[in-house]
Order: structure tokens, then sequence, then C-alpha cells
């Protein structure tokens, strides 16, 4: 019996400036620097991706109603 697991990735979306870092530790980029930019990153992230850290300003363009979701946990990193 051959048992397979699968990790679930964490995500980073938000400005470079903010989320090129946590790359270091293995987290996938999803850069964007305008609010349509993180709107459009957020509907294209990989299913394998279940943990989004959000800069404050990315959190503020996707809205409560769109972070409302139990497909992904969602952080919102604080601001420096």
């Amino acid at each position: 019996m051959t048992l397979m697991t699968r990790m679930t990735q964490v995500a980073v979306l938000g400005a470079p400036s903010r989320a090129a870092g946590y790359g270091l530790a293995g987290a996938r980029l999803l850069m964007a620097t305008t609010p349509d930019e993180v709107r459009l990153q957020w509907s294209r992230l990989p299913a394998a991706v279940g943990v989004v850290l959000l800069t404050a300003a990315a959190a503020d363009a996707l809205g409560p109603e769109r972070l409302g979701t139990a497909a992904v946990l969602t952080v919102v990193l604080p601001d420096e």
C-alpha cells in the first residue's frame, strides 16, 4: 500500500518590496502592485495553495467577501 501525501503550499500576495523575502523560505510569490493585479492573482491561485499571506494593501483590494472563503487560510501581514 502506497501512502501519498500532498503538502499545502504557502503563497504571499502583494507588492514585490513586501513579498520578495518570503521566497527565501519557499513561499510561492504572487506579485501585484495594483488592486486589479491583486484580484487577478487571487483568481488564479493554484489548487495546491492552502495559506495566503497578504499585504495590507492586497487585503484591502480583495475585501472581506473574498477573504471569507474556506478554500484557503488568509493572514494579513502587519504594516512595517
